[in-house]
């Protein structure tokens, strides 16, 4: 009997009494579709009742599951349920940050210390001082019967969002005066490297101004960045990841303030070519991507013409488009910011092979509208070249005459032959070898062949680059570079096939062996980053020539070739010891010297 009575089941509790755990045991296990699970629970079924006892029942005590043992007596909310709503408003907080145009009901707040409230009862963040934003229910940003979809989710300027931004302008500690404009000194030298379109004599003056009369933090902290880098190895590159980190950090700050998108471009554009340099290639990609959209959404490739006026009638109006410029430096500014983004754009969508950001269109919202740049100090006189909008970019390859002044300026042409390093990439890269050339095809590479066989005679000759002033000479370097490096890769897919493209291909990496012979040791340091891809591409057209010159017979003298590749790898060397961006090329093109 005693047995008899130790196997007597626990009475049992009333239905919906059991602990939550036990209760949804079985259910957890029908969710699994465990068929064998399923029968193994049945058979224990009543070995599993719950007993009642609290805080823990026994099946959760054997379990060792004391903290999931809760019961839902109706008088509030248990732990797991707390749990799943905080889980719930995490998940809606970030589906709101992964995309601005949805918009959340209005939220009610739950108190979980105060069970025995009524839900009637509970805060509502509406009308709360920090509640901006989400006091808006969702019926107020339904579209009317007399708007499309598109136009109502771009009228106006965003809401702001629920949780507050940091205010960079304020919590962050800025350089004192004389810090920030040695800092600015210091950038000055090389800031041809970036293209970074600013007036410095502004930009060192903004200093002593009010902190909200300054550039933000997001720009001055990419400033003080690429002087610390550009300082290597000396004191100055120790402070190099503190700037750094506060230019990330006050990207997002910089994002609230319409009247900051220039700084946030121009940021964006220095620091990408920051990691760009340093070989962190999906950094650099994620901030040149940003700079070439947030220039084209507010409207910079169309500086010069009135495109709110133009589009009213078939086209939204940007709600990110910039106020007018103040006077004729800050309209050059916006000239030379959107030319430092298609350059960017153009020279680094090559390297990381990759689609460019700012469209080819040539009408519409996405043609490049805007004068050729010139040097800042034309700005500050008030000499704008070509008030009238005009298609720079389209005109150039189209070769069509018009009165257009200028373009000729080392920036305006370096900005020629990016377009020209980028559109031979690209052109290339559509030919499909097992397919004939089309009729469209052949005449786009004839065209393009044309347009640069007379873009490079417009260039100061090589040999007299020493004669140039050191900003210029290394400005015309980079600009001689991308041109040839632009035949390369135009005629370097054919050269296996074509003797004719094999040779071209060949005769321009050799163009670029004779500019290396005119670069000091003192020039490196100021050198467009974008140089090294294109020797690397010399390179590989050197090392080809190599190997059919010791693989023909009769044997030729192949010392010639061998002088040439060690005079590119001896400029690579030198060009990497400033950007690390080169060591992963040059370790690579020696181990295959090493094999021949």
């Amino acid at each position: 009997m005693a047995s008899n009575q130790s196997t007597t089941p626990p009475p049992t509790l009333q239905r919906g009494k059991a602990c939550l755990r036990c209760r949804y045991f079985l259910y957890s296990i029908i969710h699994q579709n465990s068929l064998t699970m399923l029968k193994r629970a049945l058979s224990r079924k009543r070995k599993m009742r719950c007993d009642g006892s609290k805080p823990a029942c026994q099946q959760c005590v054997r379990a060792k599951q004391h903290d999931a043992c809760q019961y839902d007596d109706g008088k509030g909310k248990t732990r797991t349920q707390l749990l799943r709503e905080h889980i719930e408003r995490l998940e809606q907080r970030i589906r709101e940050l992964e995309d601005p145009e949805y918009t959340s009901p209005s939220v009610t707040l739950h108190d979980p210390h105060r069970h025995g409230r009524s839900e009637s009862s509970s805060s509502s963040l509406t009308g709360s001082p920090a509640s901006t934003g989400f006091s808006l229910s969702v019926s107020s940003f339904s579209p009317s019967a007399n708007n499309s979809p598109q136009s109502s989710w771009i009228q106006g300027i965003p809401s702001p969002s629920p949780t507050p931004f940091t205010d960079i302008y304020h919590e962050e500690p800025q350089p004192t005066i004389e810090l920030a404009q040695t800092l600015v000194d210091v950038f000055f030298s090389h800031c041809r490297q970036s293209l970074l379109g600013l007036h410095m004599g502004r930009l060192r003056e903004s200093f002593t101004r009010p902190v909200m009369e300054q550039h933000h933090p997001v720009l001055t902290n990419a400033i003080f960045l690429w002087a610390c880098y550009i300082s290597r190895p000396g004191p100055l590159s120790a402070h190099e990841s503190h700037y750094l980190s506060r230019a990330l950090d006050s990207v997002s700050d910089a994002l609230q303030y319409q009247s900051r998108l220039l700084d946030v471009i121009q940021a964006s554009c220095l620091l990408s070519v920051y990691f760009l340099s340093n070989g962190r290639a999906l950094e650099g990609s994620y901030h040149a991507n940003a700079a070439a959209s947030l220039a084209i959404q507010c409207g910079l490739h169309g500086a010069m013409t009135n495109r709110s006026s133009s589009f009213e009638t078939t086209a939204p109006i940007s709600p990110f488009k910039l106020d007018p410029p103040k006077d004729a430096i800050e309209q050059g500014e916006r000239i030379l910011t959107f030319w430092q983004v298609f350059v960017l754009d153009r020279c680094w969508s090559v390297v990381l092979h990759k689609p460019v950001t700012i469209p080819h269109g040539s009408d519409g919202y996405a043609s490049i509208i805007m004068p050729w740049p010139q040097d800042m100090e034309e700005y500050a006189a008030g000499q704008i070249d070509d008030l009238h909008s005009f298609h720079t970019v389209r005109s150039f390859f189209d070769h069509q005459v018009t009165n257009v002044r200028g373009g000729f300026s080392p920036l305006a042409l370096r900005v020629k032959a990016s377009a020209l390093f980028e559109r031979a990439h690209h052109l290339a890269s559509t030919w499909d070898q097992p397919l004939a050339m089309s009729s469209a095809f052949t005449d786009d590479f004839q065209t393009l062949e044309h347009t640069i066989a007379r873009f490079i005679p417009t260039l100061i000759p090589v040999h007299q680059l020493d004669a140039t002033v050191p900003d210029e000479k290394h400005a015309y370097i980079a600009t001689h570079t991308l041109a040839h490096a632009a035949m390369i890769n135009l005629y370097y897919p054919f050269g296996a096939e074509d003797p004719v493209s094999y040779d071209k291909c060949l005769r321009a990496a050799r163009c670029l062996v004779s500019i290396i012979k005119h670069i000091a040791d003192t020039d490196y340091e100021f050198l467009d980053p974008i140089i090294g891809p294109c020797w690397t591409c010399a390179v590989d057209t050197l090392i080809r020539e190599l190997n059919v010159i010791e693989s023909s017979w009769p044997l030729v003298s192949s010392s010639d070739v061998r002088s040439e590749i060690g005079t590119m790898l001896y400029a690579m060397n030198n060009l990497s010891a400033r950007f690390p961006l080169l060591g992963y090329s040059v370790a690579k093109v020696q181990k295959r010297l090493s094999g021949l």
